[in-house]
Formats: structure tokens, C-alpha cells, sequence
């Protein structure tokens, strides 16, 4: 477990050397064996002293296979960093394609996950998600989802800038997730089995030393002639009239006791995770759970392990014989019973407690390969700042900063601008960076600001043959569930895309100014988008609605975009030369 090279240079060389180091001890293994079994054959058959080196060949044996099981998990780390610096790549570029995108998240009647590509293709979690287990990624998908406690984020902001300056550290905790993760068994089982000590009983303690004795001495005398084999038999007898009574809690162990597999994760990541000094009060606390009074967690686990093996092979052809005779599974049941006793309370909560540290690795690993550097600020009342904001799942080369506040004297922001010019784009571009903040990560901007509000918003609003829901109902339901949060005083930030799209304009327009004026009175200040241009001479009758918009430059046979916000309305629209160049002829 310990020393593992976790350096991602060299990959392809170190890779080579470490399988051609794990292939020559297979076939040093292969021959130690040939001796072993030619060994035991000689102390059969010839004399008793040929079982001293029969015992070191034994030993070299098993030293043999843990140096071969260190190089296959040396190499199974490599092909992890391999497929970890794929991912960062994919990660940097916002080549997304191939991450698990977290479809299964979505939920339509979220407040705004639906809205702002959290989940799904190209999405937010696709950038973020370095989880391993199915609890983690739920984990952090809910985290994703959470309402907004943005003092608590600001503390969870100081444990993921500290974990995004330990990049190997980072590195090592995934590329353990990522070679070793394996799920055979469900953790609630064993977490129960390790709260449920059974008593043990005082005539197995007593038999547990005296079956390995007499078994001893019973074969000496039967090897030596002195007693005749039958009394073997007997004793075999008798034994397993003894062993009956923990066959069944042996058995229900070895069900419930993660295989060697799984537990490698759990002593590997903890292991690293002793290692560790850190300075921030979530991570201190995290780490507290693994710094336990009865030893170093990992070595708890290392016991685990051993006994966990012998567990788990009581029906292997060469232990039924040694069981049989000096009735081991006695001693096994005792020395698994009290290390549960003594033990097993506080490793039951380790599963769950991984699961928050990856959650944790991904916020830090999220910072260091994409995350922003920008300034974060609280601010008192329910407004919003930003400026040099941009999209986080637009390549930085290409995304376009835009400057952008909301306060008292702009509290309802109307939005209008031609197709394609950047209004949705924007929209999201804020709420994504709201999430991200709530996240406790940097936003993508140089200064970003948000007060103590909730985000809600419409956007993708779509018809529902099996529940016949047309996409003008479903935004409507959507702006009653916002009214119903306004009127019961909540505080909100909201961004409505396209507001009213699916009815005539005489309709839309006076339903947009009605809407207006309702949330006007209420606590809520947010952005409204829309195609009416007629919409914005309301900024002369309610006070603190403002015009913004985005502009294209229209050509021949092009039309350009600066994707800069403006003040003020749109002065002109481009549907007709799109249809136009679109081939509809007027």
C-alpha cells in the first residue's frame, strides 16, 4: 500500500518497466512453487527435517505474490493516470463527449437545474463530476441541486481552493477511484453486520486454544505411531460438533465483508488520506473520521482484510483439512468478534465518509484543472454583480466577458435582442456562475457578486404528449410556481427566457406587462427576455425596469454578432434576413 508513484510523467516508460517487472516475478513465483510442492513431497516421504526449508519456500512463496499484487496495483495506477489525463484534456478543451454526463439527475421540475445544463450532454456536471461510487455521484449531483446558503458555500470555497493546491494529492485520490473502484457487495449490509457484535460464548474461547493443541499433539502422536489414526477421526468428529456452532455467523461474515477488491479502495484512499495535513475546518473534519484512537484507519482495515480472507476461503480445499483438525474457525470467529467489538463501530462509518471526500476531490480537482480565479463577493441586499463573466462550458478562448449588475435601481432587467445574438447564452451564463458560487467554487469572471437570494428560472419549457401539457401550460405552471414562492416572501433572483412565447403578441405583451408589475411588488429582481420590442417603453411607467440587449451587425449574406451586452433596447431585429438566408423568398 505504501509508496505508490502517482507522478504522471513518464507514463508509457514506467508503465512498460513496471509489467515487465510484474511478469518476471509470475514466473519466479511459478518456479517457487515447483520447489514448494517437490518440498513437501521430500518431508512426506523421506525425512521430517525437509519441512524447515518447505516453510521458507512457503514464506518466499507468499512474499512473492505481495511484491507481484504491489506492481499489478502500481500498473493498474498507471493506466488510471493514463485515462485521468484524457479526462483533463477533454476537460480543457470542453470536448465533453464520453463523461458521464449525469442524465439521470435531470429533473424537470427543478428550480433551475433543468434550465442551465447542469446535467446532460455537455454539461456542468461532466466538468465537475470526478466521483467513482453511484452514492458520491448522487451526492453531488443533490449538492448541484441544493438551495442556495451562500455563507455556508464560502466556507466549502476555502476547502476547495486548498485541495486544488495539492494536485498530487488530488491525483493520487482519483487514480485509486479509478483502478480499483469495485462494487460487488452493498456497504449498508456490512455497515449493519459491524454494528451488530455477537456475544461470544465462553466454552468457544477456551476450545478456540485447545482445538490447535490438541490437533498438534494428536498428529504428533498418530506420525509418531503411539496412537492409532482412528483417534484422528475421532477428534475430527468431535470437532466439527463444535464448529457447527459459528459455521453460520462465519458464513453471514463472509457474505457481508467486502471482497479484497473493494476493501483496496477504502485502505488505499484512507492511507493517503493519514497522509494528509490540512488547514481547513471541512477538511479537518472530514479527516477526523480516518484519525482514529484505536490506530491508524487504514491499518484497521488492513486487519479487516486479513481476516476477512481466511473468512472468505473456510470451503478452500487446504483449509478444510487444517480446520477439521485444529478447528481454526474457533480462533477465527474470536479474533473476528473482538476486532468488530473493538472496531467495528468506527469503521462502519467510513463508507459514507468516502463518499463525502469524493465529493470534495471534485470540487478541488474542478478548481484545478478548469476552475476560475476570479474575485467573490457577498453582497447585503438581493441584487447581483458581475463583471468579465463568461460561460464555463464555453472554451475560455472563445467565450465572450460581459459586464452585468442588478441593485435597487435595477431590479427587473427586460432583455431584448435578435435571434442568435447571445440573450439565452447570457441568462444561463449567470445562472450557471450563481450555481458554482453556491458550490463554493470560483465563478468565471473577475468579480462576481450575489446576495442572500434564491435562483428560479424558465427557460426549456417543452409540450408533454403523455401527461398533455403544451409548452405554453408548462411555462405558465413554471411562472405560478415563481408568483406562489414571490407572494410567500421569499427573496429570488429569476431569469425567464422568452417570456409567453406560445400565444398571440396582443396577449403576450399584455400578460408580460401584467407579470412585471405583479413581480414588481414583490422581493424578487431578475432578467425577462423577449422578442417584443414593444415591452420596452415600459421603463418610462415602473420604476427600476431597465433596458439591455444584444445587437448583430446584418450583411449581404451574413449576419454578425458581438455577444455584448447593451444598455438600452434592441434597435433592430434579423428574423427576416435569417429566413432569407435560409432560402424563404419575400
Amino acid at each position: 500500500m505504501k509508496g505508490f508513484d502517482f507522478e504522471s510523467d513518464g507514463l508509457s516508460e514506467k508503465l512498460s518497466l513496471v509489467k515487465k517487472k510484474a511478469g518476471s516475478l509470475s514466473l519466479l513465483r511459478l518456479l517457487v512453487f515447483f520447489v514448494m510442492v517437490a518440498l513437501l513431497v521430500l518431508s512426506l516421504s523421506d525425512a521430517v527435517y525437509w519441512f524447515l526449508p518447505f516453510g521458507l519456500a512457503v514464506g518466499g512463496f507468499i512474499e512473492l505474490i505481495r511484491r507481484y499484487n504491489c506492481q499489478k496495483d502500481q500498473e493498474a495506477i498507471f493506466l488510471a493516470l493514463q485515462k485521468l489525463l484524457e479526462r483533463t484534456e477533454k476537460r480543457k478543451t470542453r470536448n465533453l463527449a464520453g463523461l458521464d454526463s449525469g442524465a439521470e439527475f435531470m429533473e424537470k421540475l427543478h428550480p433551475f437545474a433543468n434550465d442551465l445544463d447542469l446535467f446532460g450532454d455537455h454539461s456542468l456536471f461532466q466538468l465537475l463530476n470526478h466521483t467513482i461510487s453511484p452514492n458520491a455521484k448522487k451526492a453531488l449531483a443533490a449538492k448541484m441541486k441544493a438551495s442556495f446558503q451562500l455563507e455556508e458555500a464560502e466556507v466549502q470555497r476555502y476547502a476547495a481552493q486548498e485541495l486544488s493546491e495539492k494536485p498530487k494529492f488530488l491525483q493520487a485520490m482519483e487514480s485509486i477511484g479509478l483502478a480499483f473502484f469495485v462494487e460487488e457487495k452493498s456497504a449498508e449490509g456490512w455497515i449493519h453486520w459491524l454494528k451488530d457484535p455477537q456475544k461470544i460464548k465462553s466454552w468457544i474461547s477456551v476450545l478456540a486454544f485447545i482445538g490447535p493443541i490438541g490437533g498438534i499433539i494428536l498428529c504428533g502422536l498418530v506420525y509418531s505411531g503411539v496412537l492409532p489414526p482412528a483417534v484422528l477421526g475421532l477428534w475430527i468428529l468431535t470437532g466439527m460438533i463444535f464448529l457447527s456452532a459459528v459455521f453460520k455467523p462465519l458464513k453471514r461474515a463472509a457474505e457481508l465483508i467486502p471482497s479484497r477488491s473493494q476493501l483496496k479502495i477504502y485502505r488505499y484512499w484512507i492511507y493517503e488520506l493519514e497522509q494528509e495535513n490540512f488547514n481547513s475546518s471541512i477538511l479537518r473534519e472530514a479527516q477526523s473520521h480516518f484519525l482514529t484512537q484505536e490506530g491508524k484507519a487504514s491499518e484497521l482495515l488492513d486487519q479487516l482484510d486479513r481476516l476477512g480472507l481466511w473468512v472468505q476461503n473456510r470451503l478452500n480445499l487446504l483449509y478444510l483439512p487444517i480446520n477439521l483438525l485444529f478447528w481454526t474457525d474457533l480462533f477465527l470467529f474470536m479474533r473476528l468478534d473482538s476486532w468488530k467489538r473493538n472496531h467495528g463501530e468506527t469503521i462502519s462509518d467510513f463508507p459514507t465518509q468516502l463518499e463525502n471526500w469524493e465529493v470534495l476531490i471534485s470540487l478541488g480537482a474542478f478548481e484545478a484543472e478548469v476552475g476560475a480565479k476570479g474575485k467573490v463577493t457577498q453582497l447585503q441586499n438581493s441584487g447581483l454583480i458581475a463583471k468579465g463573466v463568461t460561460h464555463p462550458l464555453l472554451h475560455p478562448e472563445k467565450a465572450i466577458a460581459n459586464d452585468f449588475a442588478l441593485d435597487e435601481n435595477q431590479r427587473i432587467i427586460l432583455l431584448t435582442g435578435s435571434n442568435m445574438s447571445g440573450k439565452t447564452t447570457f441568462m444561463r451564463t449567470l445562472g450557471i456562475n450563481c450555481v458554482l458560487m453556491n458550490l463554493g467554487l470560483n465563478p468565471f469572471a473577475r468579480e462576481f457578486g450575489l446576495g442572500p437570494i434564491q435562483l428560479y428560472t424558465s427557460m426549456r419549457n417543452s409540450d408533454n404528449l403523455g401527461e398533455s401539457v403544451s409548452s405554453f401550460y408548462a411555462e405558465l405552471s413554471r411562472i405560478h410556481s415563481l408568483i406562489q414562492r414571490l407572494e410567500a416572501g421569499e427573496a429570488i433572483l429569476f431569469l425567464l427566457d422568452e417570456i409567453l412565447k406560445g400565444t398571440n403578441t396582443e396577449d403576450r405583451i399584455a400578460g408580460s406587462e401584467a407579470l412585471i408589475r405583479q413581480v414588481r411588488k414583490t422581493n424578487a429582481t431578475g432578467i425577462i427576455s423577449t422578442h417584443d420590442i414593444e415591452l420596452a417603453e415600459l421603463d418610462k411607467k415602473i420604476e427600476s425596469l431597465k433596458n439591455f440587449s444584444f445587437h448583430s451587425e446584418i450583411h449581404d449574406q451574413s449576419i454578425d454578432f458581438d455577444y455584448k451586452i447593451k444598455s438600452g433596447p434592441c434597435p433592430s431585429f434579423n428574423a427576416h434576413k435569417l429566413m432569407e438566408l435560409m432560402g424563404i423568398k419575400f
